[in-house]
């Protein structure tokens, strides 16, 4: 397997001079970035001259001699930061987000050394220590699945306690038996397989959702800040909003965990995978001004996103690539697995509230669970397209292994029947 490259996010522990430092560097590093939106938005103002990424970079000697607290920063990270805001232009262009904002210091997370320069990391991928130019060895923990050769580092901040982000290049491997499975997502049964099994959302996300809801219901009594009338948000307030986000980011620690573990168990099984692609950005918008079901909307948003639609797919997808499978999603709108029968491939017109599948097809008359039927519809198609794939490209062309072993096993299931 040729080298891949994983991310591992540590804890890192300072003491209190090293996390104060940590805290002002935050600050230079969001001056910088506030400075550089700044430079380009009066460069074209002013004098119709668009600033780019290498002009600010070259400038950077000569913005040291003028503020020398840059120079311990680090040029690689200092330039890292510039890459920031070349990146939101970019996007802005693109029609992609917005025009790129100011940022206050308490809401910049944190800054990355792009290179191995600046900072150094002694472990073996469990624990260990991390070692920052200007500032000391901090100690870590945490645990790699995979650990290699350490390529680039993020340090940020959440919730006061501070973290780093590595990004190593390693060869992971992954045991995968050669099964096949279908899936099919919804808000009542949060995963549903083809082979039947249903798996529910844990009640631990629906226990986190209500502590949110009381915390915030908390939050809603205290002063809160309003810049227009000048009123500074009181100490309770800010007291109440840790503890929301705190009960937030616990759900959300929660969530990951628990997908982590579904999408290990699905893949260790299957080597094919057959999902459906979910626009989750539309899916979830806020209801039309005017809307009768605008609550109802609001919950079914809650829902698509406490299940984690967006992440599943990602998940397997890497997951079956370290152990030499496939991931396949089939085009919902065209293919429609929620009306489809798996069987004769009718399509039969239902409603949200029809939660059995009865083929409208006389000659079939099959009936089976909407979402497990939505399963093996995708399974179905997979399997098409996989086949299809044999077909036009003879296995032997390609240097991937287990692409060999599949067609080696589709040929002796083709002979046998």
């Amino acid at each position: 397997m040729s080298m891949l490259t994983r991310r591992v996010t540590y804890k890192i522990y300072p003491n209190r001079q090293q996390e104060k430092k940590l805290h002002y560097w935050r600050r230079l590093h969001c001056s910088l970035y506030n400075a550089a939106i700044a430079n380009r938005k009066t460069q074209y103002q002013k004098f119709n001259h668009a600033v780019d990424y290498f002009e600010q970079q070259n400038s950077l000697p000569e913005f040291k001699k003028v503020w020398p607290e840059f120079k311990e920063l680090g040029s690689h990270a200092l330039q890292a930061t510039l890459k920031r805001v070349d990146f939101a232009f970019n996007r802005f262009f693109k029609g992609l987000g917005g025009y790129p904002k100011f940022k206050a210091s308490r809401r910049y997370s944190g800054w990355t050394y792009p290179c191995g320069a600046g900072w150094q990391v002694e472990t073996d991928g469990e624990h260990g220590f991390l070692k920052l130019s200007n500032l000391g060895r901090m100690p870590m923990r945490g645990k790699a699945r995979t650990w290699g050769k350490p390529t680039t580092c993020t340090i940020f901040c959440r919730q006061g306690k501070w973290y780093a982000s590595i990004t190593v290049k390693c060869e992971p491997k992954r045991e995968t038996e050669g099964g096949s499975v279908g899936i099919d997502l919804g808000c009542k049964e949060a995963i549903t397989l083809s082979t039947g099994e249903q798996i529910s959302k844990p009640d631990f996300i629906k226990v986190g959702e209500i502590a949110v809801k009381q915390a915030s219901k908390q939050l809603r009594r205290k002063r809160a800040p309003n810049r227009n009338k000048r009123v500074k948000a009181s100490r309770r307030w800010r007291k109440a909003r840790r503890q929301v986000s705190m009960r937030q980011r616990k759900i959300t620690r929660q969530r990951e965990d628990w997908l982590h573990q579904i999408t290990s168990n699905i893949v260790s099984g299957n080597s094919l995978v057959a999902g459906e692609q979910l626009n989750v950005k539309n899916m979830t918008r806020k209801a039309k001004k005017g809307s009768k079901r605008k609550a109802q909307k609001t919950g079914l948003n809650r829902s698509i996103l406490s299940v984690g639609f967006g992440m599943i797919g990602s998940m397997l997808e890497y997951k079956l690539a370290e152990a030499g499978g496939f991931y396949v999603e089939s085009p919902t709108r065209k293919l429609k697995p929620s009306q489809r029968c798996a069987k004769c491939w009718e399509l039969t017109p239902k409603t949200l509230a029809n939660r059995v599948h009865i083929c409208s097809n006389s000659k079939c008359g099959h009936v089976e669970d909407r979402d497990i039927n939505a399963a093996q519809v995708n399974l179905a198609w997979a399997r098409g397209q996989e086949l299809a794939s044999l077909v036009a490209e003879p296995p032997r062309t390609t240097d991937c292994g287990s692409m060999r072993q599949l067609g080696t096993m589709k040929r002796r299931k083709l002979h046998a029947s």
